[in-house]
């Protein structure tokens, strides 16, 4: 510990960012790289508490996860970076995290929810240090490519080249099988590059990555579907174990009045295509999903739908507005959302500050449900009908929606997005090889071992657990490297 009164000397600094406003006019990343000076100033406000339940990725029964589910040492490389030693907390972050340059820009650090510091004062900046951390060990040219001193000679393949994934390709590579990553977009990264609007994440960042990992002995294969472009069956016979990491896609629907009218998109094709166009093209090609010009409705309060808003905010629509079915959150926690648990409270993301700096107003209304759709006689949508509802769950924790009389609303729209979660993975791989599926259709495995009910098959991130966070799928991606290794070769070295 290296300031043991830190936390009481200093008040937290959040990073600085762009303005909200002028942002919009761009898609780069807004974050501003805090200066050494302030960082080690922040890591000193880590208490080394008897009990880091920041780094702690545990459960408690009916309450829910708490800390970092890769386990970070964070008390240990807050201290480092105290001190200054920043390739050795650089070395700590890795030996728990395989991508911190991923978790340090879009994770929504329940580390911090469970900082001791935050029980009576805003808790340490965990995030941004690590964030820090691995953007100076870039900068200082710390991460370099490691292959594996030697080969095991057993060929592993995995399926899909998200968190999940990548973080189980690494381990695996580590540990020296030769690994095969299959992708059937035209770009690595899974949700990382399509599904996450490059402000937030930049592709270069990813890219960055995974160019370490070609150099590391990583083959990656693009463009190839398994089960279309080459046949499970095939698959099985070129490999000696497979791992699963192909997410849980499936958008949800919405079945109203109107659903079949044109300008109704779900959100994840939303943020695909106009991702897609802007690595392409610039958007020049406009082979994506524009809201120039429209009034845009997002359907869900999460954040799917917030990074529906960042992206329509700079396409420049005519309004954005999100609809949230719940009711707003208070702005302290409750008495069944106490600490060490992940703060449920009213928060402003990013894509609601940009919002109201470019519309005047926070986008979100809350408590409405979408009752119908309505279009021109082009068949095109121009206005849905909303009621406003009060939720109610019972002893079971089952939800139910009241509709509250008089409620009844009509809003213009042109573009409605559907962010209202997914219902599960993709089928066709899991009926071609024949594997068990749970009753939320998600791929039957065990956690903590992965293995799936057909023997050398292993599954992790969101088709085993149901959609997630990132710093869950890269969890997820090793412990499933770890049992693939173990499979293969009778025990494994892996943490």
């Amino acid at each position: 510990m290296g300031k043991p009164t830190g936390f009481i000397e200093y008040k937290r600094e959040n990073p600085t960012k762009k303005d909200p406003f002028q942002r919009t006019k761009n898609w780069k990343e807004f974050s501003i790289i805090t200066p050494d000076p302030v960082l080690r100033e922040q890591a000193s406000r880590c208490m080394d508490c008897g009990v880091p339940f920041c780094q702690a990725g545990t459960s408690m029964v009916g309450s829910g996860e708490i800390g970092c589910p890769v386990y970070n040492l964070i008390p240990e490389w807050n201290d480092l970076v105290y001190r200054g030693k920043w390739k050795e907390a650089l070395d700590r972050l890795h030996k728990t995290n395989n991508f911190p340059e991923f978790t340090g820009r879009v994770c929504p650090a329940p580390c911090e929810g469970s900082c001791t510091v935050a029980i009576s004062d805003d808790a340490v900046t965990i995030k941004n240090i690590e964030y820090s951390i691995v953007e100076k060990g870039f900068e200082e040219g710390w991460i370099i490519p490691e292959p594996p001193a030697k080969r095991t000679g057993k060929r592993v393949a995995v399926v899909g080249s998200g968190p999940a994934g990548l973080s189980a390709a690494a381990q695996l590579n580590k540990a020296g099988h030769l690994v095969t990553v299959f992708e059937r977009e035209d770009r690595i990264g899974g949700l990382l590059t399509y599904g996450i609007p490059d402000v937030k994440l930049a592709n270069h960042i990813v890219e960055r990555r995974v160019d370490i990992l070609k150099k590391e002995g990583i083959e990656f294969k693009t463009n190839i579907e398994i089960g279309k472009d080459l046949t499970t069956k095939e698959m099985e016979a070129q490999f000696d174990a497979t791992i699963l990491c192909t997410g849980a896609t499936k958008p949800r629907n919405v079945e109203l009045e109107g659903r079949n009218l044109s300008g109704i998109e779900f959100a994840m094709d939303f943020l695909t295509s106009n991702t897609k166009s802007l690595l392409d093209s610039n958007l020049e090609d406009g082979n994506y999903i524009s809201a120039k010009d429209k009034h845009v409705i997002v359907i869900g309060g999460g954040d799917t739908g917030a990074d529906c808003i960042t992206t329509s905010v700079r396409h420049g629509a005519k309004s954005i507005t999100q609809f949230d079915i719940n009711k707003i959150k208070s702005e302290v926690r409750s008495n069944d959302n106490q600490w060490p648990m992940f703060p449920v409270i009213h928060q402003s993301e990013d894509a609601h500050k940009e919002a109201k700096a470019v519309y005047g107003e926070d986008p979100r209304a809350y408590q409405v449900n979408t009752t119908k759709f309505e279009g021109d006689e082009q068949g095109h949508v121009r206005k849905l009908h909303t009621i406003s509802v009060k939720t109610t769950i019972d002893e079971n924790g089952v939800k139910t929606r009241h509709p509250i009389d008089g409620t009844e609303q009509e809003w213009k729209a042109d573009l409605i997005l559907l962010a209202v979660g997914f219902t599960g993975p993709e089928e066709e791989i899991i009926k071609s090889m024949k594997l068990k599926t749970t009753k939320r259709s998600n791929i039957e495995a065990e956690y903590g071992r992965y293995e799936t009910s057909k023997k050398g098959v292993f599954a992790a991130g969101d088709n085993r657990r149901g959609q997630s966070l990132v710093v869950w799928a890269i969890h997820e991606g090793r412990e499933a490297a770890r049992e693939c290794d173990r499979y293969l070769m009778g025990a494994s070295n892996l943490p």
